[in-house]
């Protein structure tokens, strides 16, 4: 009885860390992460809202799975013990139960594998694009580029000295990247020295940054904020000091920054190309 005890105590632990886990998915916060959070940011584009949906229902599936496994060796410990059973059957074949444990697994397997596919293809298939960006990864930095509209700059961390109130430590760039709400953004990405990687949680966008190859990815955030990301494939010593800052802005904002970004970067040579050369300055 001990033992059945700890399975359901086990088996209440896990019910109530699956609920307050799933909920707090959704609770997360938008845009860079919180103390104490459990759980995913929330999305605030398509492929982040699939994203979610996804991870909640594996949860919920793995939890069905466990508790009918929790549920079947209870019987067996309460109703087969030696104690009920002083001859053991010598039943050895039952048909509809080997059916059963070929069959339950393989439409569980299907189950996971159609929206998991179904997400795939949401990730991959790039939609006719409103706007391209290509994103360079640099040891450590990023650098913008805007090709329609022929302008780049480099997007630097700022500092812990440097951070004005609300801007988060390790997060936030000198320069984000900026992009209107509600549309379609292309985002290219290739590596200058090493392999690098562009993530955003928010987005639902984690894509390598290599050099010699250009990768693509795409996001349509569907509200106003600024949201952050880091480099998510180890880059070298600053990997760490290395993040994204996106600011979603409205199609009016975004028109007057694009008017002030093609003067102040159409031509700015003075920019830094290295942390090195930032740190000189």
């Amino acid at each position: 009885m001990l033992v059945v005890k700890r399975l359901v105590a086990f088996a209440v632990a896990g019910t109530a860390a699956l609920v307050s886990g799933a909920a707090l998915a959704q609770d997360g916060g938008t845009g860079q992460p919180h103390p104490w959070q459990l759980g995913l940011q929330q999305g605030v584009t398509p492929v982040m809202d699939n994203i979610i949906w996804f991870h909640n229902f594996l949860l919920w599936l793995i939890f069905a799975i466990t508790l009918f496994v929790l549920v079947l060796l209870m019987v067996v410990i309460v109703r087969y013990n030696a104690r009920s059973n002083p001859v053991p059957s010598r039943t050895t074949h039952n048909t509809l139960i080997e059916l059963a444990w070929t069959v339950v697994p393989v439409l569980i397997l299907v189950a996971v594998a159609v929206p998991s596919f179904r997400l795939l293809f949401l990730e991959l298939y790039v939609p006719q694009a409103d706007l391209t960006i290509k994103a360079t990864g640099k040891q450590w930095f990023w650098s913008y580029a805007y090709p329609d509209q022929k302008f780049e700059f480099d997007s630097i961390m700022v500092q812990q000295n440097d951070l004005k109130p609300g801007q988060p430590r390790l997060l936030t760039a000198d320069n984000a990247m900026v992009v209107p709400v509600n549309k379609v953004v292309r985002v290219q990405t290739t590596g200058a020295d090493v392999i690098h990687s562009w993530a955003v949680p928010s987005f639902g966008v984690k894509i390598d940054a290599i050099p010699g190859r250009l990768n693509e990815t795409w996001f349509k955030a569907e509200k106003t904020g600024t949201y952050y990301g880091q480099c998510s494939e180890l880059c070298g010593r600053d990997h760490a000091f290395m993040p994204i800052e996106v600011h979603v802005v409205t199609d009016q904002e975004y028109a007057a920054w694009l008017a002030d970004a093609k003067k102040k970067y159409a031509s700015d040579d003075s920019r830094p190309t290295s942390i090195a050369a930032a740190e000189i300055r």
